[in-house]
C-alpha cells in the first residue's frame, strides 16, 4: 500500500522548543527526527513500499514523487524550506490529485500528516469523513526528542511493523515474510463481527491444478518473501533484492542457503499447480507464481472471504483429499476430466434464463419478439405465450405495470389489424392474452401472481377444444 508523507512547512513550524542543552531545536527539526526515523524502518523492512513525499503551507508542493529510493526521501526531508501559514484542505485535495494520477480511484494509499495542531476535534472529524479509518498520534510530556521517538514508534509498530510468518508443509518450515500485512477482516453476517487476523503459522493443507480453481475472487494478495536465517537464529534478510541494490555478503549468504519457499516457488510455477495454505481456523488462502515479466516471477499468496465454503466450485475445503485416495482416478488415467465443479444440490438463480433490461433496446427488442409471433398465430401459439409469459414474469418482478398494459394495447390493435386471410383463432388468442395482461396489470392477486402462466385459449379452432363442444 503506497504511502504518502505529508509535511507541514509553514511559520508554526519554526517556533523554538525549549530543549535541555545548549542545542537549539524547532519544531520543524523533531518532525524531520520522526520521519528520519520512519523513512529508516522503512528502508529496513518495508523496501516494497512506494513512498511520496509532499509539503504544505497554504500551498502544497510534491517534493519527491512515489520512489522507493528512501535516501531521495531524506535529502529532501533535511532541505525542506519555511513558507507562510497552514492550510490543510488544500493540502489534501493535493495528495488526492498525487493518488489519483498516480494509481487511479481503487487503490488505497497510507497518509502519514506530520503538523503541530490544537484543533484535536477537526482531526478527528476528517477521520470520521474515512469511514473511521485512521489514528490521531500525539506527544506523551513535552516537546523533546523522546517524546518524538515514542509517538513515531507507536505509529511504526501500528502500521509499518512487518508481518512475519512461518510457511509450514508437513515437515518443511521456511520462514517467510508478508507483504504487504495483511488487514484483519470482519464478516458482517455474524451476530457477533469480530474482526480476523492472519495466524503467524501458515500450513499447506494440498495442491491443486490452476485450471481447477481458475480465477477466484480474493480479498486481498500478498507477496510472499523468503526471510534467511544464520545458525545463530538471527534474521539477515528476505531474499528480495531491489535492482538498483549492490550485492552485499549479507544477500550472497540468503543466496547460498537452501529454503523451502524457494523450491515451493520454482514446484508450483513448474508444475502449473496452486497451494492451499491455511490462515486460520476456518479461513483459507491459495499460494501461486505469478510472472511480472518473462525472466522474473514472485510467490504471491491470496487470501479467500473467511468460510468453510470460500469457492463454490471446489465444496468444502476440510473435504478435500488427495486423489490417491479416490476408487478410481478423478481425473481419468490421461487426465482428461476434472472433478470440478461441484455441482450445487439446490439450482442456482444465475443457472436460470433471467430477463434484464439494462437499455431500451433489450426491452423493444423483447416486445417486437411478441409481435413478430403474434402476427404468425396459430402456428406461432407456443412461442407466442412463451415470449408473452417470460415479459409478464419481468414486468412483475420489476414492478412494471405499465408495461403489462401497453402490451396488451398493442395486442388489441393487431387484433383490429388482421387481415381478412387470418385464422380466426388469431383473433381469439390475441384478444384473450390482452385480456389477461390488464388482469395482471390491475394487480389482482389471482391473476398478478409470479408462478401464474397465461395458457393458450381453448376454441372450436383450436386442436382439442372443438372436439369437446361437438
Amino acid at each position: 500500500m503506497p504511502t504518502v508523507v505529508l509535511m507541514d512547512s509553514s511559520l508554526s513550524m519554526t517556533r523554538p522548543v525549549s530543549v535541555e542543552g545548549s542545542e537549539e531545536f524547532q519544531r520543524k527539526n523533531l518532525a524531520v527526527h520522526g520521519l528520519t526515523m520512519l523513512f529508516e524502518h522503512m528502508a529496513t523492512n518495508y523496501r516494497l513500499e512506494f513512498t511520496s513525499l509532499v509539503t504544505f503551507s497554504s500551498l502544497w508542493e510534491l517534493m519527491v514523487p512515489f520512489t522507493r529510493d528512501y535516501n531521495t526521501l531524506q535529502e529532501a526531508l533535511n532541505n525542506l524550506e519555511d513558507y507562510d501559514k497552514t492550510c490543510l484542505e488544500a493540502a489534501l485535495q493535493g495528495v488526492s490529485n498525487i493518488v489519483q494520477q498516480e494509481w487511479g480511484t481503487s487503490c488505497p494509499c497510507q497518509l502519514v500528516c506530520s503538523m503541530y495542531s490544537t484543533d484535536i476535534l477537526h482531526l478527528e472529524q476528517l477521520i470520521n469523513l474515512n469511514g473511521g479509518e485512521g489514528q490521531i498520534y500525539t506527544m506523551d510530556g513535552p516537546l523533546c526528542l523522546k517524546s518524538v521517538q515514542s509517538m513515531f514508534g507507536k505509529l511504526i509498530d501500528q502500521a509499518y511493523s512487518p508481518f512475519h510468518a512461518v510457511l509450514r508443509c508437513g515437515n518443511l518450515t521456511s520462514d517467510v515474510q508478508v507483504f504487504p500485512r495483511p488487514e484483519p477482516v470482519t464478516i458482517d453476517e455474524e451476530v457477533d463481527p469480530m474482526p480476523r487476523t492472519v495466524q503467524t503459522d501458515l500450513e499447506i493443507v494440498g495442491f491443486i491444478e490452476i485450471g481447477d480453481i481458475s480465477s477466484p475472487p480474493v480479498l486481498s494478495r500478498h507477496l510472499v518473501l523468503p526471510i534467511a536465517v544464520n545458525k545463530e537464529g538471527d534474521e539477515i534478510g528476505t531474499g528480495a533484492t531491489d535492482d538498483t541494490e549492490e550485492e552485499t555478503p549479507t544477500n550472497q549468504m540468503a543466496g547460498k542457503s537452501p529454503n523451502f519457499c524457494v523450491l515451493l516457488h520454482g514446484s508450483l510455477k513448474v508444475e502449473g499447480m496452486v497451494a492451499l495454505v491455511q490462515l486460520g481456523p476456518d479461513w483459507f488462502g491459495m499460494l501461486y507464481s505469478q510472472a511480472d515479466s518473462k525472466k522474473k516471477s514472485n510467490l504471491m499468496m491470496s487470501l479467500f472471504e473467511p468460510g468453510s465454503e470460500p469457492l463454490p466450485w471446489l465444496g468444502r475445503i476440510s473435504q478435500l483429499g488427495p486423489a490417491s485416495d479416490a476408487a478410481e482416478n478423478p481425473y481419468g488415467e490421461d487426465d482428461s476430466k476434472s472433478p470440478f465443479p461441484i455441482q450445487p444440490k439446490n439450482k442456482r438463480s444465475y443457472a436460470q434464463n433471467v430477463t434484464v433490461w439494462i437499455k431500451a433496446s433489450g426491452l423493444q427488442t423483447d416486445v417486437q419478439k411478441i409481435l413478430r409471433n403474434a402476427r404468425k398465430l396459430p402456428e406461432k401459439t407456443q412461442t407466442f405465450y412463451k415470449e408473452l409469459n417470460r415479459l409478464r414474469k419481468a414486468a412483475l418482478a420489476f414492478g412494471f405495470w405499465e408495461l403489462l398494459k401497453s402490451v396488451a394495447e398493442l395486442l388489441e390493435r393487431e387484433c383490429t389489424l388482421l387481415p381478412d386471410s387470418a385464422h380466426p383463432d388469431a383473433a381469439f388468442q390475441l384478444s384473450h392474452a390482452a385480456q389477461q395482461l390488464k388482469l395482471a396489470s390491475s394487480g389482482d392477486s389471482k391473476y398478478a401472481a409470479y408462478e401464474h402462466n397465461i395458457t393458450p385459449m381453448l376454441t372450436d379452432f383450436s386442436g382439442g377444444g372443438g372436439a369437446d363442444r361437438i
